[in-house]
Order: C-alpha cells, then sequence, then structure tokens
C-alpha cells in the first residue's frame, strides 16, 4: 500500500456523546456498578481488619512470641496490599490459627469470598457492551483461564451482587465480634482489640 492509497482518520472528539464510552446505558446502572465495585472495596478493607483482629487476639507461648512479632508487620502489611482472592486465604488461615475462634464455617465463608471474586473482576475490569433492550450488557471480559464471561448483567443483577457481597462483608465482621472483640475501627460492642 503506498501513500495515496492510505484514507487516514481520528476521532472527532468535539462529537462524541456526552458521557463517551459510557453513554448507552442508564445513569441508574452506573450508580449500581459503582456501589457494588464500592462494596467490595469495603469486603476487601473489612477483611484486612479481621485479619489484623485474629492476630493481634492470638495466645502465643513464650517461644512463639519473638517469631510471631516478627512476622505479624509484613502479614498486615499484606493485607493492606492485597487482591480480594488472597485477602480471603489470608483471613481464613488467621482464624483458623486463631484458637479463640467461635464461627464454624470460617471455610465455607472463605470459599463464598473467592467466588465473588470471579464477578468482581469482570465488574471491574470489564468492557461494558451495548445494553439490549431491557438494559442488560455481557461485558467483555476474560480470564486468565481464556475464559470468556457470558452472562448479561443488568441493574437487578448488579443490586444482588451488591446486597450479597455486603452480606459476605457483615459475616466476616461476626467472626470477630462473635469472639466477644470490637470489631477494629468500629464502636460496637465487645472488648476493644487495641
Amino acid at each position: 500500500m503506498n501513500d495515496d492509497d492510505v484514507n487516514r482518520s481520528i476521532i472527532d472528539r468535539d462529537n462524541l456523546p456526552a458521557n463517551f464510552p459510557t453513554h448507552r446505558h442508564s445513569p441508574q446502572f452506573w450508580e449500581q456498578l459503582g456501589r457494588t465495585v464500592a462494596t467490595f472495596g469495603f469486603l476487601e478493607e473489612v477483611l484486612g481488619k479481621a485479619i489484623f483482629a485474629f492476630t493481634a487476639t492470638r495466645n502465643y507461648s513464650a517461644e512463639e512470641i519473638d517469631a510471631a512479632y516478627q512476622a505479624w508487620l509484613p502479614q498486615l502489611e499484606r493485607a493492606l496490599t492485597d487482591q480480594l482472592w488472597n485477602l480471603a486465604e489470608s483471613y481464613g488461615k488467621a482464624a483458623r490459627d486463631n484458637p479463640a475462634t467461635t464461627t464454624t464455617n470460617i471455610d465455607e465463608l472463605v470459599e463464598d469470598i473467592k467466588k465473588a471474586t470471579v464477578v468482581r473482576n469482570v465488574l471491574c475490569h470489564g468492557s461494558w457492551r451495548t445494553p439490549d433492550v431491557n438494559g442488560a450488557s455481557v461485558p467483555l471480559f476474560i480470564n486468565r483461564q481464556k475464559q470468556k464471561f457470558d452472562t448479561a448483567i443488568d441493574l437487578a443483577y448488579l443490586k444482588q451482587v451488591q446486597a450479597h457481597v455486603a452480606e459476605l462483608a457483615c459475616s466476616v465482621v461476626d467472626t470477630v465480634t462473635h469472639m466477644g472483640w470490637q470489631f477494629p475501627g468500629g464502636a460496637g460492642p465487645g472488648k476493644p482489640i487495641m
């Protein structure tokens, strides 16, 4: 192809629709998507605080205390920086390693959180396609296993996911407060940890 055969162009940015490229979904859809993603962020914060609670309230023998103290700061740093899947695993380990844990379904809760990471990744990283007449859209998202997400997401779906993730966060808080501790950063009932 020589230069004479090339039909060059650029996007006319002045004539793009308002709110491009999100202009085809309703404001309610975007608001709910934002609320749902924010609830996942809240769950991550709650998991980090629960990891702190379980590790700070665990009793150590005199022989274990120095090694535990040395390992604690890096563990807490990871609780601030890890993503949801790894936070769920760290939370599960911290809860299981604390002999005072009173919640019996920690493993099931961890698995539920891990399942939710699949949807979280789609909501956070998917590219939203034009919605159908009912306002549902299948976001373009392919995971690391090369699996394509193929579920249409609408406002009701987002509300259901947001409610489920809020429930997961409450369940994590309950695992700390059920032991009689006040959840870190809260002013609720229980004995303050620090």
